[in-house]
């Protein structure tokens, strides 16, 4: 069971990361768009998104946050000198890693049943 394990992690990986890198992109444009001022909305958009990747393929939470996260900062410094916007990535890690607590929980529940 061990090699069929790894084996789907791989092929979730494969499907999840360009999920994240799609996810983070849109969310980075909507942030960065003119007239858009709704910090909040931004956040928890960060977070819920992490999260659920981080639920669905928890080993390595911290992946799902860099995915998704980075393009904020990298958008943000590179038009307007924001460097402030990295802080988008405490979101995106706070979200991944209590998608990952989730997703553990929920497979441990799912195995004692």
């Amino acid at each position: 069971m061990g090699e069929a394990w790894k084996g789907g992690r791989a092929m979730r990986h494969k499907l999840l990361t360009p999920v994240a890198l799609i996810l983070g992109l849109l969310i980075a444009l909507v942030d960065t768009s003119p007239g858009w001022d709704d910090t909040g909305i931004t956040a928890m958009a960060l977070l819920a998104s992490c999260g659920l990747l981080g639920a669905v393929e928890p080993a390595r939470p911290w992946r799902w946050a860099l995915l998704v996260g980075l393009w904020i900062p990298a958008i943000n410094v590179a038009r307007h000198r924001n460097f402030g916007s990295v802080l988008a990535l405490a979101f995106c890690l706070v979200g991944a890693y209590l998608g990952a607590l989730a997703g553990r929980l929920a497979k441990r529940a799912a195995g004692a049943a």
